[in-house]
């Protein structure tokens, strides 16, 4: 799997600390973000996956913070499945100064659980979402 899907991101005062850099917990929100864009982009309805008990959550975050994004930037997460299973899915995203691959600011590995949402059991991915990833990637 190898195609990406690239969400820009400006960094406002809301995202950073007290000397304007990102707050490290924000990058997690940058990354869900492009995460449920790429959804959208897709035509997948999420809130109609959620009428149909489907839920993904975080089953686990991986965060490596290389250098820091300041107040102001213009920023582009990049997303790329590396993994789909039947019930999950493995996200790379890596954070870059929009136009700048060269210079790494963040990288995620995030592996991705689907689950059915009144018992918070693992199901399978719906059809219609691995057929989307899969015809991108």
């Amino acid at each position: 799997m190898s195609s990406e899907f690239i969400w820009p991101i400006r960094v406002y005062y809301e995202d950073t600390d007290a000397g304007g850099v990102v707050y490290y917990a924000n990058y997690l929100k940058f990354f869900e973000r492009a995460r449920s864009e790429w959804l959208n982009h897709l035509g997948i309805d999420q809130p109609k996956l959620l009428a149909e008990d489907i839920v993904f959550v975080v089953k686990n975050a991986n965060v490596d913070f290389a250098s820091p994004a300041k107040l102001n930037d213009e920023l582009e997460v990049v997303s790329r499945i590396t993994e789909m299973r039947g019930v999950s899915l493995v996200f790379q995203q890596q954070l870059f100064r929009r136009g700048d691959r060269q210079k790494l600011l963040c990288e995620g590995i995030i592996k991705v659980a689907c689950l059915q949402l009144k018992t918070f059991t693992p199901c399978r991915i719906p059809a219609v979402v691995r057929e989307e990833f899969q015809r991108v990637c």
